[in-house]
């Protein structure tokens, strides 16, 4: 097999932190309270419909005086600048990122679902590992067939 670091599938997070359209603002800002939560991505069936940072929660809610109790997260989310599929080459996801100058991007299915999101960070780890003989502290992906 010639080089090449795998797909954004192989780096990016699965599961990231979301919540569905409906739910409230106060709920994404009790999730954004954790420190590793920089964004909530908002579904609806899903798909991917917005993310809430929180940027988004002090200027939507906050600043506009709203009740974040009852505020519906579809009336404030911000809708993404971009999305990345799981099947793109991680050299490409990385000059994307870098040339967006974009610090994590989500990661949808053809039908826009939400599967991941892909951290620049991860992947300049995921690529720099590719580079150098593998270390014996990780377990491999998959055991060599016999």
């Amino acid at each position: 097999m010639s080089g090449g670091a795998g797909t954004v599938r192989d780096a990016m997070v699965s599961n990231p932190g979301r919540l569905p359209a409906d739910a409230s603002a106060q709920a994404a800002g009790e999730l954004l309270q954790r420190p590793e939560v920089r964004a909530v991505y908002v579904t609806e069936d899903e798909r991917l419909v917005g993310v809430v940072t929180r940027k988004t929660l002090v200027r939507e809610v906050v600043a506009t005086g709203r009740d974040p109790g009852t505020t519906p997260l579809r009336e404030i989310a911000e809708v993404p600048h971009y999305t990345i599929r799981p099947d793109l080459p991680l050299e490409d996801a990385f000059r994307f990122l870098e040339a967006e100058d974009a610090e994590r991007v989500p990661v949808v299915d053809e039908q826009e679902r939400l599967i991941g999101v892909l951290s620049r960070s991860v992947l300049q780890r995921r690529l720099a590992e590719d580079e150098e003989p593998p270390e014996d502290d990780e377990p491999p992906d998959l055991l060599p067939a016999a």
